[in-house]
């Protein structure tokens, strides 16, 4: 298990958004965004290549960092399908470890994902987190679906995300792609009941560089709840393990659940609860959401983002 209790330094920038009542936190909202450079070379460490921050947040040809450490990406990952379908790699990353506006794919099986898209597509997967991807699910072709599901089942999940329990984070703002910086000024808040996400470098957060992740900042206590919760909650809930398997690595098409980040797991179990996914699957996960609340779920959330997946 990964459970750091330090609380690192990070970087400033300007904008806030505090503490909120509801779940803004779990659907932070993407700022309209600024135009973008297209003049400056930007590198990450360890890669050759440059781009312009317009190329980097190219919908349609985001940037491939380190092209040696995966296997070669289809067309429809690298560079999507004009008008509707963005690249895959735009927002998941070509490691498949994506960003907190979007999700882990790597390692999760064909089948799952395949369902998934039917999922968007015929409006079993609802809500505000939902859209962009209701757009692709729409327009993509069956073969660039299979072979999209197939690159991400065939990569290994990282260690993306560290998980620490702490009482107060820095006062932050959500800015480009829908990630969360800190705000100017220092200044620190309760974190309440909320999972901060935060880039362990927000400079190569931006660049999309699929070697910095990020950290779930939790409340204190959170991680040995959601190992109570995981285990059944003494009647509360469904002890996970028995559709994900010992250790949660996933059984079949059920996908593993171990090690994704804090906050996605979060919107999938209210997403459940509250209606925004369906189906015959989803069914089977009510019986696991109906008498959790969102404490609940946030410590589920910290304990299942703290595993090594």
């Amino acid at each position: 298990m990964r459970h750091l209790i330090s609380v690192a330094a990070l970087a400033l920038f300007p904008v806030l958004a505090t503490a909120a009542d509801g779940l803004d936190w779990a659907y932070p909202v993407t700022p309209r965004p600024e135009p973008l450079d297209t003049l400056v070379l930007k590198q990450v460490p360890g890669s050759e290549r440059a781009y312009t921050q317009a190329q980097i947040d190219d919908a349609f040809n985001p940037p491939d960092w380190f092209p040696d450490e995966h296997p070669t990406m289809p067309p429809i990952v690298a560079r999507g399908e004009k008008p509707a379908v963005r690249a895959c790699a735009l927002c998941h990353l070509p490691s498949g470890d994506g960003h907190p506006e979007s999700s882990s794919l790597a390692g999760l099986p064909v089948s799952y994902l395949m369902r998934q898209l039917a999922a968007f597509k015929s409006g079993d997967r609802t809500g505000v987190r939902a859209t962009t991807m209701i757009t692709i699910a729409q327009a993509i072709s069956d073969a660039d679906a299979l072979a999209a599901s197939e690159y991400f089942a065939s990569l290994k999940p990282g260690i993306w995300t560290d998980v620490i329990e702490t009482e107060t984070v820095p006062k932050t703002y959500v800015g480009a792609g829908g990630m969360r910086f800190v705000a100017p000024g220092d200044e620190q808040e309760p974190i309440g009941n909320r999972i901060i996400v935060l880039p362990q470098n927000p400079h190569l957060a931006e660049l999309r560089d699929p070697h910095s992740g990020f950290i779930d900042y939790v409340p204190t206590g959170s991680i040995v709840k959601g190992a109570a919760l995981m285990a059944g909650g003494e009647g509360k809930t469904i002890t996970c393990t028995i559709c994900h398997g010992p250790n949660l690595p996933g059984l079949g098409e059920v996908p593993s659940i171990a090690g994704r980040p804090a906050t996605y797991i979060f919107r999938q179990l209210n997403d459940m609860k509250i209606g925004n996914r369906k189906g015959p699957w989803v069914e089977l996960m009510k019986q696991v959401v109906e008498k959790l609340d969102d404490n609940d779920m946030i410590a589920l959330s910290a304990y299942l983002g703290s595993l090594d997946p």
